[in-house]
């Protein structure tokens, strides 16, 4: 083990919606201010131009969230906890694994720290297998567990809540191994939080699909447009070209003031000068909002991940979920008259202030400098 004056890190997310991606962005940024000596490289695994095979496999995935809800909703319940999971995962993690075991050798890591299932699957694997020895983290963004995350080779995983703690265990996961940090978030979202809501006008919608610009954009543009109470909409389509032209189309024919945005990165910006955030409910997109400070409406949550982190942030007090798209101007009107509703779920988000990325980095530092003084 390297000490910490060279240590080396190796995150690596995969681009398969934005949240595995900015969660992994989150813990480099944080991690390079905490320790600037040590060498910190951050990888998209599926980071690939030529038709290979990971390129189908993200291809393949896209499409399926996007077109094919159902049938995801039937993969995500069958590989939830199920035998048949399993096989679809080492399916995918052994025809990933040369790709991770070359980039392990050329990196040379300390640690692996991976916001995907898919790389991490492949680099268990290879642990399995006596290839690797260094320490495996596994950081989920969701709300809820997966059993494309559980390999008994992971050595510590960080998760969003405290129930999915004993989620976790019952499946097989040693309770030592599960910390409770929070989804990481990046440092812009602290930045730009909002220290006191209160209704201005103009009265602004923010309206996001993901970063990959999924579900169903231009129907809820067409519901918003007929709230009278909004005064402005912006709309991040995402990576999406054809979504952006569309959008940029629709934009034109609509009777309320609109601004269609393509990928951005000054997403904190924008949620800090907003009255109200409309999104499919992405986990890594509802932590970012819940850090601003920006009460949400949610709508098209993707039947399994999506669902659970809708249900969640509705409990909490967080945001309020159209659970059908069309009723989605109702569920917006009725808050848009009412600023205290708003203000309280503005307070209820930032109440539950916790900094995901401070609380992994921080942990791991203790844990390999112990192991470096113990070796």
């Amino acid at each position: 083990m390297n000490n910490e004056h060279s240590r080396k890190v190796l995150i690596v997310s995969a681009s398969i919606g934005s949240g595995h991606m900015q969660a992994a962005r989150a813990i480099e940024e944080y991690w390079k201010e905490k320790e600037p000596q040590a060498t910190i490289s951050h990888v998209d695994f599926l980071d690939t131009e030529t038709l290979s095979l990971e390129h189908i496999i993200k291809g393949t995935y896209i499409k399926m969230i996007d077109l094919f809800p159902m049938l995801y909703d039937l993969i995500y319940r069958a590989s939830k906890g199920e035998r048949k999971g399993t096989v679809m995962q080492t399916v995918l993690s052994y025809l990933l694994k040369s790709r991770m075991l070359k980039l392990i050798q050329q990196e040379n890591p300390d640690v692996m720290v991976f916001t995907h299932p898919f790389p991490c699957g492949a680099a268990c694997i290879l642990k399995r297998q006596g290839h690797i020895q260094m320490p495996i983290v596994a950081i989920l963004t969701d709300f809820s567990s997966h059993q494309f995350w559980l390999y008994p080779q992971v050595d510590t995983y960080f998760v969003a809540t405290e129930g999915m703690v004993s989620e976790m265990t019952q499946v097989g996961i040693e309770a030592d191994k599960i910390h409770v940090s929070g989804i990481p978030v990046r440092r812009s979202f602290f930045k730009d939080a909002i220290t006191h809501y209160e209704m201005k006008k103009p009265i602004k919608v923010l309206v996001m699909g993901g970063g990959l610009g999924l579900g169903s954009l231009e129907i809820a543009l067409q519901h918003l447009d007929a709230v009278s109470s909004i005064d402005e909409i912006t709309v991040v389509a995402g990576q999406n070209t054809s979504l952006y032209e569309s959008l940029v189309t629709l934009s034109g024919k609509m009777k309320t003031k609109t601004t269609v945005y393509g990928y951005t990165s000054n997403i904190s910006e924008l949620m800090s000068s907003t009255t109200l955030l409309v999104t499919k409910p992405g986990a890594l997109t509802c932590m970012e909002a819940v850090t601003i400070g920006l009460p949400m409406v949610f709508f098209n949550a993707i039947p399994g991940q999506e669902v659970a982190n809708a249900e969640l942030l509705e409990n909490r007090g967080c945001a309020r979920w159209a659970r059908d798209i069309h009723n989605l101007e109702d569920v917006v009107a009725a808050l848009l008259i009412n600023p205290n509703r708003l203000q309280q779920m503005s307070e209820t988000a930032r109440q539950w202030h916790v900094d995901g990325a401070a609380n992994i980095v921080n942990e791991l530092i203790r844990v390999l400098d112990r192991d470096s003084k113990e070796s």
